[in-house]
């Protein structure tokens, strides 16, 4: 009932605003002219930046919405949307245009819900991590576009099965107790990576992100982690090997906020495929190596998943309000998720705040770090659990809290000084070393099949 409430609630709120938007397809010039003249409307609660470049020097843009634009707040959450990170799948990215829009408009229209979200909530949207593939899908246009042209970057590279390959080696370490969580990348990782992949990357070790959506087309499904099998064959059109995180429970429920939201998603048949309640795992579906989604859970804090939001990857711009009007609710509520499990300060006898504390869950095997100014996100579903903080030449602490299906509970952490400066019980923070070590030892490496995802 409360979702359904919120759902209709969302629509009455939302219903006026589709008018003044213009649906059309924007290329590289008008996208950032799109960007800009939202920064202008709403001066006060947006900014932008660029990340980098792309090979073709294109800049992959950000635009923020905050209450302090520019500014982390100790305990506000960090927040990313990413779009058209294939070139040739592009509602994402007309998507996020829409919505950057739509949040600047519905602020200055005193829009409660949207008010709080913007104040209480560090918001990043990114419409398009590959500009030069989309110019080329562009170029040929929706009736004339090739399944494949423009996916790729300028270099010809699907940015999707670019990023250090973290799976195989917390598979295999896993066999000896190893992490998987906060893998340190190989030492060779830059010269492996595009520039658009490294511009992420090096984004994801400067904002401490909590959540995050990754925008693809050409199905109509919400996937969440694993997208690499632990069994290294991949499916056959029969078989499929489901591979799911520590936190899998947690990400379904977060893949079936956005499926139930949105207007059709969730009822599992759409372009010739069926998925119950219109979500999967994405090992299930299909494997799939090198891939961002997965790469966030096991290099950062920021849980992902990946949207494909349209049977058709160029849709018709006469297709565009449909789609807005069928996934603006999910958006917004996808973005509210991020205020849910425990959060907290991590610091010292004197009050300062300890980065890089290790924040472990019992009988969830993965851990999550705070941030620069010591406090820490941890997304939970309700329920009762034991949490351990720790860091390196401090006393680690345990306690017990409960965990609401509203706002996240408040848990903060005083760590006391280990006087005999012993290193962290928790195995997390100390092996490093022992990763890489382990990341140098040859491990099979398999080939690709099934969708391109």
């Amino acid at each position: 009932m409360a979702r359904w409430l919120r759902c209709l609630g969302g629509a009455l709120l939302l219903l006026d605003v589709a008018a003044a938007l213009s649906f059309l397809h924007h290329r590289y010039e008008e996208m950032v002219q799109a960007l800009f003249r939202v920064q202008s409307q709403c001066p006060y609660v947006t900014r932008i930046y660029s990340i980098g470049r792309s090979v073709e020097g294109r800049h992959l843009y950000v635009l923020e919405f905050s209450d302090y634009p520019g500014i982390h707040e100790p305990l506000e959450p960090e927040f990313k949307y990413v779009g058209n990170m294939h070139g040739n799948e592009v509602l994402g990215r007309e998507l996020l245009l829409q919505l950057s829009e739509f949040l600047c408009e519905e602020y200055r229209r005193g829009n409660e819900r949207i008010t709080h979200l913007i104040h209480d909530t560090r918001i990043h949207i990114m419409p398009s991590m590959n500009p030069d593939g989309y110019e080329v899908a562009a170029k040929q246009g929706p009736d004339s576009n090739g399944y494949l042209t423009g996916r790729n970057n300028a270099n010809g590279v699907d940015l999707n099965r670019n990023f250090p390959d973290l799976n195989t080696f917390m598979y295999y370490s896993g066999e000896i107790s190893g992490p998987n969580h906060h893998i340190p990348l190989p030492d060779n990782w830059k010269s492996q990576v595009e520039p658009e992949t490294l511009a992420v990357i090096q984004w994801l070790s400067s904002y401490n992100f909590v959540l995050s959506a990754n925008l693809h087309g050409g199905a109509v499904v919400a996937n969440y982690p694993y997208d690499k099998s632990q069994d290294q064959r991949f499916r056959s059109h029969r078989r499929t090997v489901n591979t799911p995180t520590p936190d899998d429970k947690l990400f379904q429920k977060l893949a079936k906020t956005y499926s139930y939201a949105h207007s059709w998603m969730h009822r599992g048949w759409n372009c010739g495929d069926y998925f119950a309640d219109g979500i999967t795992n994405g090992a299930s579906w299909y494997s799939l190596s090198k891939g961002m989604q997965d790469f966030n859970y096991l290099y950062t804090n920021c849980f992902e998943i990946t949207l494909e939001l349209s049977c058709n990857k160029f849709p018709p711009e006469e297709d565009l309000e449909r789609q807005w009007m069928a996934n603006r609710e999910a958006l917004v509520a996808f973005i509210e998720e991020v205020h849910q499990g425990i959060k907290g300060m991590v610091s010292d006898e004197n009050n300062n705040g300890i980065a890089g504390a290790v924040i472990s869950v019992q009988g969830i095997s993965h851990d999550i770090t705070s941030g620069d100014m010591g406090d820490y996100f941890r997304l939970l579903l309700p329920g009762t659990y034991t949490v351990t903080a720790s860091a390196e030449g401090y006393q680690p602490q345990t306690v017990t809290t409960t965990v609401g299906p509203a706002a996240p509970s408040l848990v903060h952490f005083q760590l006391k000084q280990d006087v005999v400066r012993k290193p962290p019980e928790h195995k997390a923070s100390g092996t490093r070393a022992n990763n890489k070590a382990l990341q140098k030892k040859v491990v099979p490496r398999a080939t690709r099949r099934g969708t391109q995802r």
